[in-house]
């Protein structure tokens, strides 16, 4: 089997059984995405959904967030991971996004990442929910499960993984692979015993003939 023939048997599984995938971040406009993008590092989206509401209603935009003290905003972030570093990575961010560009998000991978608390991985899930923009971030869960997919070859860094799927993924469908693998991630493609019996890519999966030809070997020692 080619690359390009997996891409599709993929890519048409998710098409078909995740049509609608998209981030389960809940946000209105692109400045909340990018504050709740930077709470969720290491967070699950759950704790970061429950946690915004708070932080929206008292900070609504740019203007008002970087006019926060570290005293004030942190103890709406303090059930987040890392509250203290995030904390200060917030208010630097509207700052710099009130002194470089002019309050508003700007939609350039290399503009985001100057932005506190913007890495590459934040910047390319800003620029490809809110602009569609061919950019694949990936997590804990786009890497592993392109690896185990097959999507992947010896991809050591998420950079690397990043350029792999960029390569053979339409480019109007990008944007929708990094949800479609990220879900497949949270929900079925466990780091630790996934659900592969409710899986319909079993058939091409490395790591599923792996586990099986492991449990064969098991059974004849």
């Amino acid at each position: 089997m080619t690359k390009k023939e997996r891409y599709k048997i993929v890519l048409d599984y998710f098409e078909k059984n995740i049509p609608n995938a998209q981030t389960e971040l809940i946000y209105q406009d692109s400045f909340q995405l990018l504050v709740a993008v930077i709470l969720s590092a290491q967070c699950t989206d759950v704790r970061v959904n429950q946690t915004t509401p708070a932080i929206f209603k008292k900070y609504p935009n740019a203007v008002a967030l970087a006019k926060a003290t570290f005293d004030e905003l942190f103890p709406l972030i303090k059930s987040i991971s890392y509250p203290n570093n995030k904390t200060k990575h917030l208010i630097g961010m509207a700052n710099m996004l009130m002194d470089k560009f002019g309050g508003e998000i700007p939609m350039r991978v290399d503009d985001l990442v100057q932005l506190p608390g913007v890495g590459r991985k934040t910047a390319n899930v800003i620029t490809s929910v809110v602009d569609q923009q061919p950019n694949m971030a990936v997590d804990t869960h786009v890497f592993r499960v392109s690896a185990r997919l097959g999507l992947t070859t010896k991809a050591t860094t998420p950079l690397a993984a990043e350029k792999q799927l960029i390569q053979y993924i339409p480019e109007a469908l990008v944007h929708k692979a990094h949800h479609w693998l990220i879900l497949h991630g949270r929900y079925t493609c466990f780091a630790r015993n996934p659900k592969c019996s409710l899986c319909g890519l079993t058939e091409i999966c490395g790591y599923y003939k792996k586990q099986m030809k492991n449990k064969v070997a098991q059974k004849t020692a």
